[in-house]
């Protein structure tokens, strides 16, 4: 358990919350939201002790023990993988440092044997002699296999690494556990690892996340930081942003009754509430929403963007056509080979792989950005097409403010292209910021204003919701699932996917798995699981 007491944060004049007073109890997961620079991973530095709030205090139940995941990837380099992971309980870590550092004593004295069984008791009692084989399994159920354990951490790839910190921040099952995008640099099998185990957890969990699919599975719970306040609401991501878009809508339609906003609003409760049994805390959330009161939901003050793809002409019978694709990493890596398909009409496809490098390959490749060592492709003579390329970093490197750079893509006069970056939420001082200097989340909205230019009728997306906030990933989507012409593109955003995607062809080393259906019914299919083992075997 973790309250919070008048806590207030404030850098300079710059106040980012004050009068926060909250607890967060134990068997419930917290989702924390708020647009990017509102404060939610200051919110975990508060609690976890990194930070110290501008006023105000926090405590935890007696006796309790807080667990962070760790954004340091190079603190452990000279550690073993395995050790990494059991430093993250640090008083079962300090008791087995004492009990080698004693049975290492060349004088071992009676007092030494005393202190030793002492020790032992309190090693015992925490599930010590366990404690290898439990960190073992936590990095099996997150990728990191048995022949890397005992391996520095110095050795690991960057995504590896990423994974034993979680490994290490879930081990011991603490009383609170403190979690800043768990699922970034996870494939999707993992992430659903991790909402089982979340599913399973009895103790207390605050999660910042941009993965709202993930949210949605574990919280039971969503706390908004949104212009200075932080609120607390019952139900996950999907239920906050549908009920404060209705509370929106019934705000702006004043000529509603105050009765017929109240039936309204129940029966969004009562018909969400009886929607949750895909969810890892169905019966919780599923109480709390009954319990809920309507006067809790309130409209939301977030601006989202004006993402509208908008096609010039309608495509024609004739797609992409593809046949024979190879391809090599510059490791010499085989991506993927053998890879024919065509795209019909209307298709919007997803492609994934277990090498996120062969869908950038693709890509690059029928973009005429990168030749393929095997086989050709095909663009239909209708089809005009938008790319959003992974890496954008050669785009940017330009001595140009971000309205002269978008003029360079199309034809108009400034207030032409003002409004496609005002649609992107840049104000205008904002547009003349030198592109150079730009953040991740920018460049992203510049390049999605570029996209929109051309009027395309076949998007191509490599990983779109990349340094993205929650409103913009929200408004992407939302526009996608209406798009009528076709869309080519790899995520790692479950509901992305799920939402958008009628198609999933899968790049192995071994050919390709090409299935007309959503990608939820593709990654529970018992048939195509076998498949996918099979076509993996070997590589």
């Amino acid at each position: 358990m973790i309250t919070l007491s008048n806590i207030a944060v404030q850098f300079g004049k710059r106040v980012l919350y004050q009068d926060v007073n909250m607890k967060f109890t134990n068997g419930n997961i917290y989702g924390i939201i708020g647009a990017n620079g509102a404060g939610k991973s200051t919110l975990l530095k508060v609690i976890s002790g990194e930070l110290e709030p501008t006023k105000g205090t926090f405590e935890m139940g007696p006796g309790e023990r807080l667990s962070v995941l760790s954004q340091d990837h190079f603190k452990f380099d000279d550690q073993t993988v395995l050790d990494t992971v059991l430093q993250g309980h640090t008083v079962m870590w300090d008791i087995m440092q004492q009990r080698n550092a004693l049975y290492a004593k060349e004088d071992f004295t009676d007092e030494d044997g005393i202190l030793v069984a002492e020790l032992e008791d309190k090693f015992a009692n925490m599930g010590g002699y366990e404690a290898e084989n439990n960190a073992a399994t936590l990095l099996s159920g997150l990728g990191i296999k048995e022949d890397l354990h005992y391996q520095l951490m110095g050795s690991l790839s960057g995504k590896q690494k990423v994974r034993v910190m979680l490994a290490q921040a879930l081990f011991g099952e603490p009383d609170n556990l403190l979690l800043d995008e768990p699922t970034n640099d996870l494939d999707l099998e993992t992430v659903e690892w991790l909402e089982e185990y979340l599913g399973n957890f009895e103790h207390t969990v605050l999660v910042v996340s941009h993965d709202r699919h993930f949210l949605d599975q574990v919280c039971t719970h969503t706390v908004d930081i949104d212009f200075g306040k932080v609120t607390m609401f019952s139900g996950n991501y999907s239920f906050w942003y549908e009920s404060s878009q209705l509370a929106l809508r019934q705000a702006q339609n004043q000529k509603a009754k105050a009765e017929e906003k109240r039936k309204e609003l129940e029966e969004f409760i009562r018909r969400f509430s009886a929607n949750v049994a895909k969810s890892r805390q169905t019966t919780s959330r599923k109480k709390m929403l009954e319990k809920l009161n309507v006067e809790e939901i309130k409209p939301s003050t977030r601006r989202y963007p004006g993402i509208i793809f908008q096609m010039e002409r309608e495509p024609g019978n004739q797609i992409l056509e593809v046949e024979g694709l190879k391809a090599m990493s510059e490791d010499g890596t085989l991506l993927f080979q053998d890879v024919s398909f065509q795209v019909q009409k209307e298709e919007k496809v997803v492609f994934i792989s277990h090498d996120p490098r062969a869908m950038t390959a693709l890509f690059e490749i029928i973009n005429g950005h990168q030749e393929p060592a095997e086989g050709t492709y095909k663009w239909g003579q209708t089809i005009t097409t938008a790319y959003l390329p992974l890496d954008n970093t050669e785009y940017f490197k330009q001595d140009l403010n971000m309205l002269d750079w978008l003029m360079q893509f199309g034809e108009g006069n400034e207030v032409y292209f003002k409004a496609f970056l005002g649609r992107m939420l840049f104000k205008d001082e904002e547009i003349l910021k030198k592109v150079g200097v730009l953040s991740g989340g920018e460049k992203m909205r510049c390049m999605i204003a570029r996209m929109q230019l051309r009027n395309a009728n076949c998007l191509i997306l490599d990983t779109p919701t990349n340094h993205l906030d929650m409103e913009s990933i929200q408004a992407f989507n939302n526009n996608l699932k209406g798009f009528r012409g076709n869309i080519l593109f790899a995520s790692h955003d479950h509901e992305f996917i799920n939402t958008v995607a009628n198609r999933v062809i899968e790049l192995t080393p071994n050919g390709i798995i090409d299935k007309l259906m959503n990608y939820e019914d593709y990654i529970h299919d018992a048939h195509i699981k076998e498949l996918r083992e099979k076509m993996y075997a070997g590589a």
